[in-house]
């Protein structure tokens, strides 16, 4: 199979993104989006779904944060629907149960082609070095939305911050590179009744 890989050039007055992705890739990972939180939330995305990764952002960080990850988001999901084409033989589902210490995370995936997010995760700080914890919610969302996939994050027990957040984007890479895994069973077809996704 021929690698999947796509990239991704997103630039408006808020951002100037290039992303590129390899969904059969190793987690070699090189990202630099301004916000050293996000940067290390990423590569744990990267390194355990085993994608390699490379993600330059300039954003008007000036502002905040929010148009840098959202639209890092954005970018991020249409890499990923670009890199998976039509998802020919591929599992389309994957699911994570992944545990931090205390925290523990639920993510389910599906390549559905139908966005949708369930994102049922809670913080008690505002801030996670200069990220507000509330734009995990967007973040997702505009991954969830721009990749056309189903994606679900449940917290089933937490209480650090910042296990809550790394098991979030850990499971999310676990769970991608389950649903983006070929079925040698589908001999090349698409798994849906439908016959597209």
């Amino acid at each position: 199979m021929e690698p999947r890989i796509a990239t991704v050039n997103r630039v408006t007055k808020e951002t100037d993104i290039s992303l590129t992705l390899n969904l059969d890739g190793s987690g070699q990972c090189s990202i630099d989006t301004g916000i050293g939180f996000f940067d290390h939330m990423l590569s744990g995305f990267a390194r355990h779904g085993l994608f390699d990764l490379t993600l330059k952002c300039r954003g008007d960080l000036e502002v905040d944060s929010h148009h840098t990850v959202e639209d890092c988001g954005i970018v991020l999901g249409e890499a990923i629907r670009q890199a998976a084409g039509e998802k020919k033989a591929v599992k389309r589902y994957g699911s994570a149960i992944l545990p931090m210490d205390e925290a523990l995370m639920l993510c389910a995936v599906d390549l559905s082609g139908r966005p949708y997010l369930v994102f049922d995760v809670s913080y008690t700080a505002p801030m996670l070095g200069t990220m507000q914890t509330e734009l995990f919610h967007e973040f997702f969302y505009a991954v969830s939305y721009a990749g056309a996939m189903n994606l679900h994050l449940k917290m089933l027990s937490g209480m650090n911050n910042h296990h809550i957040a790394e098991s979030s984007f850990k499971a999310f890479g676990k769970a991608l590179d389950m649903a983006a895994m070929y079925e040698e069973r589908l001999n090349g077809a698409v798994w849906s009744t439908k016959g597209v996704l």
